[in-house]
């Protein structure tokens, strides 16, 4: 092997080959660090007096499905000049690392395609030297969102396992990436955000979240000048389970066994929008024979329908009056659960009409949870918290597959 394939091959340079040799299905390079090489590593001095060396290994990309090693011995020296006695810098290699860098880089790059345990058995080290490498490059590149160019950002919550462990994202709606993490719920997670968040002045004009009280004294706490804008999708999912309630306590009320036998496994074709009902299953003409003996369960129904089509409208206007004309209907209907829900949609209807202001909502942040989860299922969890956070992190740059 020439110096030249040495560099070309394996990305080591300042080296020159000395030998080959196998051993137990490996191959083995012995390499020696050139003359021009040896100077102070602090001052970069030539006048230096050699004082032994040590020999070590260093694990590189394989050749085919035979593993690589590559066989340095790393001079010490005395420095004439600066008088430091230091070992010469490797070059091929991070300081007290077994693996050159460009194996590191080949590491990232299989990760980008398979899970750590995959690469580790590919590759032929433990799962611990994989995941070490991908966590100093997480650290290195996602460890410190940078705040200062936020403008629209999603603040939401999201369980993480069991015994209601949960943590609070915030998402940078622009690129997609989340820009913190905080343990647990409620404002006090949000707490490091805001102080962050002061020290980067950044110019948020706007934050989409749910109706949560906490979330909402937390911002106008600490932003008292952003727009809020309640999230559509939270609206919705608010009301479904009180679509979900309702159809719940009919099935109990009801004596009849037709009526019981028609409510019964109906909860999820209510929730769904008719244009997603499966006919082939059905489902439409259940539905429309439950909404006919069930006067309530159908007015419902479509005041659910009916509060769809408010994100639909052409303008602000034309929305706040759409929803005057829900929550009226709302209330005429003497129903206790349209009611009371008329009655919150008021007390948040200007955060729900921001929505045309801004056009912006927790979406895109709905889709990270769900990438998280996939995550969290392909890894069957994460015993490292913060390596746990770091993938969070960079969860933006994953591609479909995602990987753990």
């Amino acid at each position: 092997m020439s110096t030249s394939l040495l560099y070309h091959a394996f990305g080591v340079h300042g080296y020159q080959y000395v030998r080959t040799f196998y051993k137990k299905g490996k191959i083995f390079f012995q390499i020696q660090i050139h003359p021009s090489q040896i100077r102070c590593p602090d001052c970069d001095s030539r006048k230096v007096i050699l004082k032994g060396s040590k020999t070590r290994q260093f694990k590189t990309v394989p050749i085919g499905k035979k593993q690589v090693v590559l066989i340095a011995s790393i001079q010490r020296v005395q420095c004439l000049q600066c008088q430091c006695v230091k070992q010469v810098h490797l070059g091929l290699a991070d300081t007290k690392k077994s693996y050159t860098r460009l194996f590191a880089r080949y590491v990232l790059e299989l990760l980008r395609f398979s899970t750590i345990q995959d690469v580790a058995h590919h590759l032929g080290v433990s799962w611990d030297t994989i995941k070490e490498i991908q966590k100093e490059y997480l650290i290195k590149h996602f460890s410190k969102p940078r705040l200062k160019n936020l403008t629209h950002i999603a603040i939401d919550e999201i369980s993480i396992g069991k015994r209601h462990k949960y943590i609070t994202l915030v998402l940078d709606l622009k690129s997609g990436a989340v820009v913190f993490i905080g343990d647990g719920k409620g404002a006090d997670s949000l707490e490091p955000f805001w102080k962050k968040l002061k020290k980067s002045k950044a110019a948020i004009t706007a934050i989409a979240m749910d109706m949560s009280p906490a979330y909402i004294q937390a911002v106008t706490t600490n932003m008292p000048q952003v727009g809020i804008v309640f999230d559509h999708f939270h609206v919705i999912k608010y009301f479904n389970d009180k679509l979900s309630d309702l159809r719940r306590q009919l099935y109990h009320q009801t004596k009849e066994r037709q009526e019981r036998q028609e409510l019964k496994g109906l909860r999820w074709i209510l929730l769904k929008n008719p244009e997603h009902l499966d006919e082939t299953k059905d489902e439409k003409v259940r539905l429309e024979k439950a909404l006919q003996a069930n006067k309530e369960l159908a007015i419902v129904y479509y005041l659910k329908e009916d509060l769809r089509q408010l994100w639909k409208q052409e303008n602000k206007k034309m929305a706040s009056s759409h929803l005057r004309a829900w929550t009226a209907k709302a209330r005429a209907s003497g129903i206790t659960i349209l009611m009371k829900f008329a009655k919150t949609l008021a007390a948040h209807r200007t955060g729900i009409l921001a929505y045309y202001d801004y056009h912006i909502s927790t979406g895109p942040l709905e889709g990270t949870n769900n990438k998280i989860k996939t995550m969290q299922r392909q890894s069957y969890g994460f015993r490292d918290k913060e390596f746990f956070k770091l993938k969070i992190l960079a969860i933006h740059r994953s591609r479909y597959a995602l990987i753990g």
